[in-house]
């Protein structure tokens, strides 16, 4: 089969492949999805580069953890109605030397969650990471309904996800953060009450204006390293602060704000959901793609075979949204 892969860390062009690789066969449990779809995420650029280990894992990586596809073969122990299913994978590659980027890719049957029909293929490709953990930080802790949630990045993949989740999940207003007007304009789009251009105005002086000085409930938190401090203003007494995170890997906090206003810091990373966890987070996402509540933000379509490009604009952060590679 066709696939991309690494032998090494370092810069996209210069150790991202393109060939050809055997066809996986599904174990015990597992079934096999003929990919159509492989979702690019920060954290596949960061494994690329080796910024988390520099040793690889495995002596090739295939990348990516989100993709879509049609179910083609099953293992034992799974059942054979799957096959011809519409999916859509997480963690496929998180652990794993095989992800989507690739014609196939075999996993254990819960990692492939059945998309329904009106839901566009490549939109599949973007759920497993970005949406998940926009819909967890927005139900942790006992959700938000009755909140005012402030999203960081609210135009993000992430964040573009979380503002709509949040409206959808009850709360009582929510305030995004955006850097220029046409991201502003995706955060209002995608549902948010209000909007404060962190790069123009003082974020925490204008989140206190539009909350009357109250502060908000939550903040849903893409960058703690830079924001961490502020963070800490803008939350009321009691608030709690959900970090999915940092572009440092030390942060630093002031201590007294955090005691005195008796806040509250939640970090996760959404590979490591506990199954409780996750099996709402999926539950919930699910209703929400059958009532087609979910507008989805997708900055570039590309073919699997111009990966590179795909990780260069993921790492540079110039797509507004998430990327995704066709891949037959």
């Amino acid at each position: 089969m066709k696939a991309a892969y690494y032998t090494r860390p370092g810069p996209a062009r210069d150790v991202l492949q393109f060939g050809e690789v055997d066809t996986p066969q599904p174990r015990p449990g597992e079934l096999r999805v003929r990919l159509q779809w492989s979702g690019v995420n920060p954290s596949d650029v960061k494994s690329r580069l080796g910024l988390r280990s520099a040793s690889m894992p495995f002596p090739r990586v295939v990348p990516h953890s989100d993709g879509m596809g049609v179910v083609d073969a099953v293992g034992d122990g799974v059942e054979p109605a799957r096959i011809g299913q519409r999916v859509w994978t997480w963690n496929a590659a998180w652990g794993r030397a095989d992800g989507t980027a690739a014609q196939w890719v075999c996993l254990p049957q819960q990692q492939a969650v059945a998309l329904p029909d009106a839901v566009p293929g490549e939109v599949g490709a973007c759920l497993g990471i970005p949406a998940l953990t926009a819909l967890h930080a927005v139900l942790l802790g006992g959700g938000v309904a009755g909140k005012t949630v402030l999203v960081a990045g609210g135009a993000g993949a992430v964040g573009h996800y979380a503002v709509q989740m949040a409206g959808q999940l009850g709360a009582a207003r929510v305030i995004a953060s955006a850097s220029t007007e046409s991201k502003a304009r995706l955060a209002r789009e995608a549902g948010a009450d209000d909007v404060v251009m962190y790069r123009d105005e003082p974020l925490a002086a204008r989140v206190a204006e539009l909350t009357g000085g109250r502060g908000v409930d939550r903040v849903i938190e893409l960058d703690i390293g830079v924001n961490g401090a502020a963070d800490l203003e803008l939350l009321r007494s009691g608030g709690e602060c959900v970090v999915y995170g940092s572009s440092q890997p030390q942060v630093q906090l002031p201590f007294f704000p955090l005691i005195a206003k008796n806040l509250q810091l939640h970090c996760f990373i959404v590979y490591h959901l506990a199954p409780a966890d996750r099996e709402r987070a999926l539950g919930t996402l699910g209703r929400m793609l059958e009532r087609g509540v979910l507008r989805h933000n997708i900055a570039a379509r590309l073919p699997l075979q111009d990966i590179a490009a795909a990780h260069e604009m993921v790492e540079s952060g110039s797509a507004v949204g998430n990327v995704v590679l066709a891949v037959d």
